[in-house]
């Protein structure tokens, strides 16, 4: 007999452990069919049992699991089996779990055989007006349960042949765009939709079931209702229904939108929509409310429809007036009748009746006067005057008017009128002339030299009473100004430029006084002129110089005697100058007593001082307390006349043998002379192939070098490296240099040390002897070297530390 094994599972069992196998259904091979083997049962096992089928459906052969029919995942879809065995020492199980794997055996059928729904005339497109539902008995969790679900025909094809959709995977119904817009029951009233349904998620090898779905055409009641309109105020009780709509389709929900206040209108479940607080037409005069119905699940099933609310007028608000105190001008020359003000007073009832018509009048008036100054139009509410003339009467006056509507509702303001000063009298000074004047030609700018006052006969502090004072002419050089009292009108004549005895010793000056507004009545004649009359008087004055800096440059080494500049000066009175010089401590310059040249007395160097700053004294020729001074800085231009030179001691250094990688000499130099000459220093071996193939150069920066062996292996002794330092000159200052450089082998950690030669077998007295003497001599060498090399070094030279590998640029 063949096996035939289509899940073949291996575990070792032990007491209580569960396995678990999973078996296709529908098994149509050789019985029994074997499920799974049992390995690892103990050697003395015995008495292998299978409880737990009550069908009688499994057995165990030889440590096999089988089955003796096939097994329907439908009828049942999982089996425990309780296995179990004796040992030697007692009974043991354990459970096996067999899982019915589904395989698509079951074709999809509808759960109604007669498929009915109604969808209503104005239904928006997408919104499910009825399911289509469909069942597999397969396993749900497989692809052989999911089912999808497909529109194949529409009959009629009226008014389009895509009137309905129908979701693949809920099965749900809705209308398409061209549906939702033309959907007519009078065109057709009842559609049959042929829809299949497929399992395998709809794949061309599914299972399918197709049937007939009927939809009724049914009108809607889902319209906008009536406007309605409510008085304001309305007394209750409250809530009141004002209006209702109504969805006469499936289960449906109902809410408001607009703008209007939270919970002033409400709609109940049945669509009625109530009023529930009094409306103010003041506040808002009429309301556009947006019907909304939905869903349970809150889609919307059709568009919203509006009801709108216009609210009707009460007069129920008195006039006020958008201020509750004006203030307005009137001259005083103001005929009759002429219009100063208009008030306007608002009534927040609804201006289409009579309750916003408003009656005005003049009910007050502070101070009061013998005749009627002001009236009122009862109508349009503008302020007039009624008298022949303002000229006389008070300053200021205050009005109370009032504003009533047609039931008696009022409130008032107040006015207050200034009856404004005109100009009419022009300012006119005291006399026609002021002075003469005394004033020495060195006082001082802001200097007063006169005070003057323009009177004016209108009403003092108001624009007609102001003067404006302008000097017409004799300061042409405005050498004076003029400053005003605003509160007095008195004008003082200040003194604004420097005076000149020798350049003008008179002044007459014509003084003008004028009102910033224009003259109403009269005009400006002679008596608003006067003339003052001013003399300078002379004063002896000290020298002046041309320039309170002067900056000098003079090249280093130049010939003493030279002019390197000639300070000016004149005085205003002609007298003769006298200069001298203070701060030149060291006496490198001179100046000329009457010439003021400046020249040098000796040879400068910019080494020793790159900068002078004196002081120049000119005193006057007749008067020494009269002097003036200037600054004088000299810059001493750089020249090239200093050669770079090696800094340093390097006596005590060593480069290790064989070379050790970034070992090298750290050599500093320096230049005397400026950047421009001494900028970068350029460090270079001397022409020679044996130093070029020993020795490397490697620039560190503008002023330091490393010094480094080129060659892997140089033997130990003290070799003269011969190099040149130039500078960045055109043409460049160098130096030579013979560099002595100790060459020697090295320990571990890098210390100098004489190298020993091999010695072969034991050593001997003799040779012991001759090495120690052989030691002293090359030490008695080394000594003597360093010596001469120290004798070549400038004794002022500071020893240098370890420090100087640290590169640092040397500025002089």
């Amino acid at each position: 007999m063949s096996l035939q094994l289509v899940i073949l599972h291996t575990f070792a069992p032990c007491s209580g452990v569960n396995v678990k196998i999973g078996v296709p259904e529908n098994y149509d091979g050789i019985f029994p069919w074997y499920l799974a083997k049992l390995h690892s049962l103990p050697g003395n096992y015995s008495d292998l049992v299978v409880t737990g089928d009550d069908e009688g459906i499994f057995g165990v052969d030889a440590q096999f699991l089988y089955a003796l029919k096939p097994l329907d995942r439908e009828k049942q879809p999982s089996y425990s089996l309780q296995v179990s065995f004796r040992t030697s020492v007692h009974r043991q199980s354990f459970t096996v779990e067999v899982c019915v794997i589904d395989k698509n055996d079951n074709v999809p059928t509808f759960i109604e055989e007669s498929m009915r729904g109604s969808v209503q005339l104005g239904l928006l497109k997408g919104i499910p007006f009825m399911q289509v539902e469909a069942l597999d008995r397969d396993d749900r969790n497989t692809a052989h349960a999911e089912l999808r679900f497909r529109l194949m025909e529409q009959t009629p094809r009226i008014p389009s042949s895509q009137m309905f959709f129908i979701d693949s995977i809920s099965g749900e119904v809705s209308l398409t765009d061209e549906g939702a817009s033309t959907l007519d029951p009078e065109m057709c009233g009842r559609y049959k939709l042929s829809v299949m349904v497929k399992d395998m998620a709809g794949k061309a090898n599914a299972f399918f079931t197709t049937g007939i779905v009927t939809v009724e055409v049914t009108g809607n009641t889902w319209a906008s209702p009536d406007p309605v309109r409510l008085q304001e105020n309305l007394p209750g009780p409250y809530p009141i229904p004002i209006s209702q709509v109504k969805w006469s389709g499936s289960q449906a929900e109902y809410s408001l939108e607009g703008e209007f206040p939270e919970m002033l209108f409400t709609i109940s479940r049945e669509g009625v929509i109530y009023l529930n607080a009094p409306l103010d037409r003041e506040t808002q005069d009429q309301f556009q409310i947006s019907i909304v119905v939905e869903r349970p699940d809150g889609r919307e099933i059709a568009k919203p429809v509006e009801l709108r609310v216009m609210v009707g007028d009460a007069n129920d608000n008195r006039p006020t007036f958008p201020q509750a105190q004006y203030h307005t001008v009137v001259k005083e020359l103001a005929a009759r009748g002429t219009e100063i003000l208009t008030v306007q007073a608002a009534d927040n009832d609804d201006p289409k009746t009579d309750n916003v018509r408003i009656f005005y009048r003049l009910v007050g008036q502070i101070p009061e006067s013998p005749r009627a100054l002001f009236r009122v139009d009862r109508d349009s509410g503008v302020i007039s005057v009624q008298a022949d003339s303002m000229e006389g009467t008070a300053p200021q006056y205050t009005l109370t008017i009032t504003a009533e509507d047609a039931k008696g509702l009022n409130s008032s303001c107040t006015v207050v009128v200034t009856v404004q000063d005109e100009n009419n009298n022009p300012p006119v000074f005291s006399q026609h002339e002021y002075g003469p004047f005394h004033i020495p030609e060195n006082a001082p700018v802001g200097t007063t030299v006169t005070a003057v006052l323009a009177g004016d006969a209108d009403v003092r502090g108001g624009d007609s009473w102001q003067v404006d004072y302008r000097l017409e002419s004799g300061n042409e050089e405005e050498v004076f100004t003029l400053v005003t009292d605003k509160q007095t009108n008195e004008v003082t004549l200040v003194l604004s430029k420097v005076l000149d005895f020798e350049r003008e010793s008179e002044y007459i000056l014509v003084l003008s006084a004028q009102n910033p507004v224009a003259l109403v009545r009269g005009r400006y004649g002679p008596a608003s002129t006067a003339t003052v009359s001013i003399y300078v008087d002379d004063v002896n004055e000290g020298p002046i110089l041309s320039q309170s800096h002067y900056e000098v440059t003079v090249r280093e080494g130049e010939e003493p005697g030279r002019v390197i500049a000639t300070i000016r000066g004149y005085d205003p009175d002609s007298h003769p100058i006298r200069y001298s010089l203070q701060g030149d401590t060291k006496k490198y310059f001179s100046i000329g007593k009457y010439s003021g040249e400046l020249k040098t007395v000796q040879a400068l160097d910019r080494e020793e001082n790159s900068t002078y700053t004196m002081e120049v004294i000119a005193v006057d020729g007749r008067n020494s307390s009269l002097s003036a001074s200037t600054l004088v800085t000299v810059q001493i231009l750089d020249v090239n006349d200093n050669s770079p030179v090696l800094v340093g001691d390097y006596s005590w250094k060593y480069l290790c043998t064989p070379r050790w990688e970034d070992q090298a000499l750290v050599l500093a130099s320096r230049d005397s002379d400026g950047p421009q000459h001494g900028g970068r220093l350029n460090f270079s071996l001397r022409s020679d192939a044996t130093v070029r193939r020993n020795w490397k150069l490697t620039p560190i920066n503008d002023t330091h070098t490393n010094l480094s062996l080129n060659i892997p292996y140089l033997a130990p002794e003290v070799y003269t490296v011969p190099f040149t330092i130039s500078d960045s000159s055109s043409p460049p200052r160098s130096t030579f240099i013979n560099l002595p450089v100790t060459v020697c082998p090295c320990n571990v950690r890098g210390n100098c040390k004489m190298a020993a030669k091999q010695l072969q077998g034991m050593p001997t007295i003799q040779s012991a002897v001759g090495i120690l003497l052989g030691t002293f001599a090359v030490i008695g060498t080394i000594l003597i070297v360093v010596f001469v090399r120290l004798s070549y070094q400038n004794p002022k030279q500071p020893s240098k530390t370890n420090q100087e590998r640290v590169p640092l640029k040397i500025s002089i």
